[in-house]
């Protein structure tokens, strides 16, 4: 039996069909941010966290293709764990190279916020953070591809974990007014984090940009500040 099957029955074996026939109706119902077409096991986070720690050393680029292209959301999420294994192991530039290169050409296939926020930072936010990068998540978020701008951006949370805000910033205030409220939420998610290292770096940024804030941003952003800070910027805007 090949590595890929192997690892897709693995999968299958632990999938719960209750949970199968949920994310279908939990999209349906405009609560989800999956793909329509997309099929679910229902294999739990966690039990696929274990099967890549099982198998990432074992399987190759090449399967990991086969199975982040697979129409099942667990086999995607699943290969992007063995690819985060994979690169946080080696201590090969030139695999990490190649990791990243093959992040980078399987886009089409991170097209939700699961997969994007279980990868893009731990892989492609690292590698531009550590190698002077910044270019790769630049170019992404000047895509006309709504997920390539929130890789680009939630990518950047490597570089506030550093203490790092000025590409944040610059990628944040591009995307403000980008039109889709799932960008919202990923631009205020990390001002806020932002918030979280360094409460004066964000209130200065707020002071600049709140009121070209999507108030879906603002709210995710200010969520953390104390009561009296909170309403200074919510008043005329909720």
């Amino acid at each position: 039996m090949s590595i890929l099957k192997e690892i897709q029955e693995a999968l299958a074996v632990l999938s719960i069909p209750e949970k199968a026939e949920f994310f279908p109706r939990f999209f349906k119902t405009g609560k989800g941010e999956y793909g329509e077409g997309d099929l679910f096991l229902g294999v739990t986070v966690p039990d696929q966290r274990s099967v890549a720690k099982e198998y990432y050393s074992k399987i190759d680029l090449k399967d990991l293709s086969k199975l982040l292209s697979s129409k099942y959301h667990e086999h995607r999420l699943t290969a992007l764990f063995m690819l985060i294994s994979k690169f946080e192991k080696t201590k090969d530039l030139t695999v990490k190279e190649e990791i990243v290169t093959f992040y980078l050409n399987h886009l089409s296939y991170i097209n939700n916020w699961d997969l994007v926020d279980s990868s893009c930072y731990k892989i492609l936010g690292r590698y531009a953070f550590e190698n002077q990068k910044e270019y790769l998540l630049k170019e992404l978020s000047e895509s006309e591809e709504m997920w390539h701008k929130r890789i680009a951006v939630v990518g950047t949370m490597h570089y506030i974990k550093k203490g790092s805000f000025d590409l944040t910033k610059e990628l944040v205030t591009r995307n403000l007014k980008h039109p889709h409220d799932l960008m919202h939420k990923a631009n205020g998610w990390l001002l806020r984090e932002m918030g979280n290292k360094n409460e004066t770096e964000l209130i200065a940024y707020l002071g600049q940009y709140y009121k070209e804030m999507p108030r879906t941003c603002l709210r995710y952003a200010i969520e953390k500040l104390e009561e009296n800070k909170r309403q200074d910027y919510l008043k005329g805007r909720i």
